[in-house]
């Protein structure tokens, strides 16, 4: 496993004014959209490309274009919902599954109630999205649903992490890279991370 804290200065910016108490839903959801963006250029980063014969108005040429196999999007309800179009943005032809987990507020546990993903999802490039990385109990048992169906090359990508839920991830899946805006400095006894911006869930759709 590898961790990427992608430390760009217009992802820095976005998310000091997503933890903002006052920023409100609207700007929160616009600005995880342009983040998710954003880190998912540099998910991305090392798809493999083939050579191809093109005709451009001047002449012909060898280009570059993707090659292998194509990619999944699958958000981690419901939170990781704010995540999608921005990558979808960046990556049209992908599909979209959905797996749904939440946290049970006393254990701090993950519960599953909802599953649903692409036919040929285990020939895809499978990129794992949730805003938050805290205890990374979701995280883990999403990317165990996922290599159940078969898939092999997974990618977690979050906005912010605390060191629990990265060395969760590390113990349970080594192979799964992970990248995001910011490696926050713990959780809190309530299994908040801190600073963190809150519930990202609730600071998105606007609920408590």
């Amino acid at each position: 496993m590898s961790l990427k804290v992608v430390n760009h200065p217009l992802i820095q910016h976005k998310l000091t004014i997503m933890r903002q108490t006052e920023t409100g839903s609207k700007d929160f959801r616009q600005l995880l959209d342009e983040i998710s963006l954003l880190l998912g250029y540099e998910v991305t980063r090392d798809l493999p490309v083939k050579d191809v014969i093109i005709e451009t108005p001047m002449c012909e040429m060898t280009g570059k274009a993707l090659a292998g196999k194509k990619l999944a999007i699958v958000p981690i309800l419901r939170a990781g919902l704010g995540m999608v179009n921005g990558l979808v943005d960046l990556i049209p032809a992908a599909k979209v599954g959905h797996i749904g987990l939440y946290r049970d507020h006393d254990t701090h546990k993950p519960v599953f109630y909802y599953c649903k993903l692409p036919e040929d999802i285990e020939n895809r490039i499978v990129i794992v999205c949730d805003p938050m990385l805290a205890t990374g109990g979701s995280a883990s048992d999403a990317i165990n649903m996922l290599k159940e169906k078969g898939c092999a090359s997974i990618k977690l990508m979050c906005l912010v992490a605390a060191p629990e839920g990265v060395a969760k991830i590390e113990a349970d899946h080594p192979d799964v890279d992970i990248f995001t805006a910011a490696l926050d400095e713990k959780l809190n006894e309530d299994a908040y991370i801190v600073p963190g911006l809150g519930d990202a869930g609730d600071r998105i759709f606007g609920t408590k």
